[in-house]
């Protein structure tokens, strides 16, 4: 078996952050999907997310939760293939509700921008050029 990245983030509500992420072309595996978590396919066979009602991440830690909208642990970074590709991500998760916090930065041999998800998740999509 290979080996996986799976991040799991809890959401207020499972629906709307289903149907976001589908706006960003990202699809869900119903196997390991119920009324309160839905995996989600960020990359097949390696990068997945599994989105949790924010009482069932909770069942599963022993500390308080994190509200995304107030505080961040973490930036989930993704790789993109081109700068179209990031524009183009962008664009849609704005589209279905998301926000950019600020603008795409251009360092020629490398550009990004990051948008936060519905629920204040931060999300950095990043093109780097091809090394000779």
């Amino acid at each position: 078996m290979n080996k996986q990245i799976i991040v799991n983030l809890p959401v207020r509500d499972l629906e709307k952050s289903r149907a976001f992420f589908a706006a960003l072309g990202f699809s869900f595996d119903p196997r390991f999907s119920s009324d309160s978590a839905a995996f989600m396919v960020i990359v097949e066979g390696g990068i997945h997310a599994m989105l949790m009602t924010e009482a069932f991440f909770q069942s599963l830690i022993d500390k308080p939760l994190v509200r995304a909208k107030e505080a961040n642990e973490v930036i989930i970074c993704l790789s993109c293939e081109s700068r179209e590709e990031v524009d183009s991500l962008i664009a849609r998760a704005v589209a279905a509700g998301g926000r950019t916090p600020h603008p795409p930065e251009d360092h020629g041999f490398m550009y990004d921008q990051g948008f936060e998800d519905l629920d204040g998740h931060l999300w950095n999509l990043v093109w780097s050029a091809p090394q000779p």
